[in-house]
């Protein structure tokens, strides 16, 4: 259509006065601000990157450098050992003389040369820099090493040449690779206390000989691809773990995310829709002009993390192929694509000059609300292909829907911006009836199966009644990233922006753009694949029950109190509440960044150990003392702590034995240790979603403001079809929520039982420290 009208755009006619031309001024118009808003788009990006590139100096230092070299040079002193001599006479000389044409020309070169060694000495230093991690170790608490003090010191100073977004990306340290001897050590340490003494011998005498054997000749292949590599992990993890799955991805690999619980600034779905779109480009636009932060929020400073997922927050859309998916990303996307009622349809986000304003996006999500369109069968189940199996929609794609129409409306959804689900659900969270959390955390995992497109990087959820949540494709990035555009999102919506007295958008709309209905011609074949993959997405429905749990009686602040961590505080209560929902230790997964380091993802901690074990069976034995209890649970939070730290430093377990069973596939070597570790089987997946990412936006906010904001987080299904998946969140000094999962056909588990267990565990927790209290008093 764009290029049919574009054609349209000028026209010429041959009459007997001569060659007659017409042109549609509005649209040369609209034709040229598309053209202005690409180029800038690419000149902002150059520019940024060039800022980028030099940072922390930047333009001024050059023209110091310059001025410096010009007066050193004219004072007759050569500092720079030669080179100064040699562009003038060797180069400058036979193009412009020794004038002082010549002279200037030869200062400037040497000053930018002389810059940009100054420039790369000074990041190889800011790289150096980044690879000290002492300061993880250090103890809250106790006091700082001057070590410690030496680099926040000068990181701090750093930090004051404002960064964007991508400043620090090519100085940021790559993953290091772990001692091999170091790995097989700590993994078998991992799995003392989930193995019988003969199982464990058997390991050990394994691991030997893995050790000793061909674990050394996989190593040295792995150090090899760590030497010309950014991230010697990533790319084979995004292959193997996401793109190269053939089972659908909806509930095995989508996560979701909440709204907040307390607050429910309007009830009028379009009007959310508007804003929420409008918040969401606002985020991209800081993302283009790389105005988000390159820092993590942290109580001690401002430490530099990996921002390549931000890139791909937007814009993006997972591709599937018959053996493996492609992740597509476009530059620039000036519509989101919308699905309401069976329909779907493209919304218009910017004018060719601007970005429309929520009242102006609320025009077309009203038209949308309220439209008549009857959808086909195949048009309303559509989406449930993104929900099937892999391959299928892979062949049924390719066959059916890269020609004609089908193929302009499917690109109008897989290069949106982003999906937005009018949803004909409501949702609601009611302390006194947990049903309805559970049905509103199944609603976000999974909908109906077919008003998902799942591929999208990310489906913005708006029920019928306002609440919004989101549902993401996982191989694109991690939550960590999605937390902090969701918790920016809704803020600006709730506190900034806001809404009337009637619930609507702010503002009177100055352009009225209509939305555009998308059309399809499905055939035969397409219609029974849908009704395949529909099947098999209602079973995968049916199977994962979702059981949610808002903990109110404290939070945070307790867990200080204990002198713990809060998050191996919870993860010792998920184990002590596993021991008795199961009777037994399993390998327990817990989700660790490593975005310290350039292209950084995730890496596993394990979180059940032999301190954990001894923790659990204690609270379980009535002759042990409160006291003694509470010394093991902080041996036990100490020792998780320094894996979650091993793990955020590169050296964690999984991810190099992961790399190191990629290798021995491609050598197609035999390896009895791998044959009966791999793929290790998590009976209990834990994550913590990340929150508080925009403080400096949040400052000056009251606490009553901050109460009302308070998220339940998100969750994902469940990885073991005998486990659990564990989702939590620590809300505040006195909000924890838990999003529990697991599968309806396992007949070991039960989410909502587990919630009852944990329950009666967070009780039994706090029981424990009035005890020691009142033993104190």
């Amino acid at each position: 259509m764009a290029e049919a009208r574009s054609a349209a755009a000028v026209s010429f006619a041959v009459t007997h006065d001569g060659v007659s031309v017409s042109y549609d001024q509005e649209l040369l118009r609209d034709i040229w601000h598309g053209i202005s808003r690409s180029y800038k788009r690419r000149f902002g990006r150059f520019k940024n990157d060039f800022v980028n590139g030099m940072f922390p100096a930047n333009s001024w230092t050059l023209g110091l450098v310059v001025v410096v070299v010009g007066i050193i040079s004219i004072l007759k002193y050569d500092l720079s050992f030669g080179v100064f001599p040699f562009i003038q006479d060797y180069i400058v000389h036979f193009i412009f003389g020794d004038g002082y044409i010549g002279q200037t020309i030869t200062v400037i070169l040497a000053g930018a040369l002389t810059w940009f060694i100054f420039v790369q000495i000074l990041r190889l230093s800011i790289k150096t820099l980044l690879e000290y991690k002492g300061w993880m170790y250090e103890s809250p608490g106790k006091p700082v090493s001057t070590a410690t003090k030496l680099w926040l010191g000068v990181l701090h100073f750093i930090s004051k040449a404002e960064p964007m977004l991508h400043s620090f990306q090519g100085a940021l340290p790559r993953l290091p690779l772990p001692n091999l001897d170091d790995t097989v050590r700590k993994h078998l340490l991992s799995m003392k206390p989930i193995l019988s003494s003969e199982e464990f011998g058997e390991l050990e005498f394994l691991s030997e000989r893995f050790r000793k054997g061909v674990g050394r000749r996989l190593q040295r292949y792995l150090r090899l691809k760590s030497w010309f590599s950014s991230n010697y992990v990533t790319d084979w993890w995004e292959e193997f773990v996401y793109m190269r799955q053939r089972s659908p991805i909806m509930i095995n690999s989508n996560y979701y995310g909440f709204d907040t619980l307390n607050e429910h600034p309007t009830k009028n779905q379009a009007s959310r829709a508007a804003n929420l779109t409008y918040t969401s480009l606002q985020f991209r636009r800081m993302v283009d002009r790389q105005e988000v932060s390159p820092f993590s929020i942290s109580p001690r400073t401002k430490v530099p993390f990996c921002t390549m997922q931000y890139e791909r927050l937007f814009n993006t859309c997972r591709v599937p192929g018959e053996e493996v998916d492609r992740l597509l990303h476009w530059d620039d996307a000036k519509h989101v694509a919308v699905y309401c009622r069976g329909a779907w349809f493209k919304v218009i986000v910017h004018n060719g000059k601007r970005l429309l304003t929520p009242s102006e996006l609320q025009i077309q999500y009203d038209v949308i609300y309220s439209h008549t369109h009857e959808p086909s069968e195949g048009e309303k189940h559509l989406a449930c292909l993104t929900a099937g199996e892999r391959a299928d929609w892979a062949k049924i794609r390719r066959a059916h829907f890269r020609s004609g129409i089908n193929k302009t409306s499917l690109n109008d959804i897989e290069r949106a911006a982003f999906v937005v689900i009018l949803d004909d659900e409501e949702t609601h969270y009611d302390p006194k009836d947990p049903s309805k959390l559970d049905f509103w955390a199944h609603n976000l995992l999974h909908g109906k199966a077919y008003d998902r497109w799942f591929d999208k990087s990310f489906n913005m959820i708006i029920s019928k009644n306002g609440h919004v949540g989101i549902n993401t494709e996982h191989s694109w990035g991690d939550a960590a990233v999605m937390a902090h555009f969701t918790e920016w999102s809704l803020l600006q919506d709730i506190v900034f922006i806001g809404y009337d007295e009637n619930g609507r958008c702010k503002g009177e709309p100055v352009e009225n753009i209509q939305p555009e209905l998308l059309k399809w011609d499905i055939p035969a074949p397409a219609l029974e694949q849908i009704q395949k993959s529909l099947k098999v997405a209602q079973a995968l429905i049916d199977d994962v029950e979702m059981a949610l749990l808002v903990w109110t009686d404290y939070g945070k602040g307790f867990a200080k109190k204990l002198g713990v961590s809060p998050d191996a505080f919870l993860q010792m209560t998920l184990q002590y509440t596993y021991f008795k929902n199961q009777n037994k230790f399993s390998l327990t997964y817990e989700a660790s960044m490593t975005r310290l380091f350039r292209e950084g993802r995730t890496e596993t901690v394990r979180s059940c150990t032999v301190q954990s074990s001894d923790f659990v069976l204690s609270m379980l034995d009535q002759k042990n003392a409160p006291k003694d209890r509470l010394e093991l649970l902080r041996k036990a939070c100490e020792k998780h702590q320094e894996l979650y730290r091993d793990a955020m430093c590169g050296q964690g377990v999984d991810r190099h034995l992961f790399a190191l069973y990629i290798i021995k596939r491609y050598l197609e070597e035999e390896s009895p240790f791998f044959d009966k570790i791999f793929p290790p089987t998590y009976l209990l997946s834990t994550s913590q979603t990340p929150m508080n990412q925009c403080e400096a936006d949040a400052k000056g906010l009251s606490n009553e403001v901050r109460l009302r904001l308070i998220t339940a987080g998100g969750g994902f299904g469940p990885v073991a079809d005998r486990g659990y998946g564990v989702s939590y969140i620590v809300a505040g000094e006195d909000c924890l929520s838990f999003h529990i999962s697991s599968k309806r056909s396992a007949d070991n588990t039960s989410s909502a039982e587990f919630r009852e267990e944990l329950k009666r565990s967070l009780t039994d927790m706090k029981k424990l420290a009035d005890a020691i209290e009142s033993k104190k008093k």
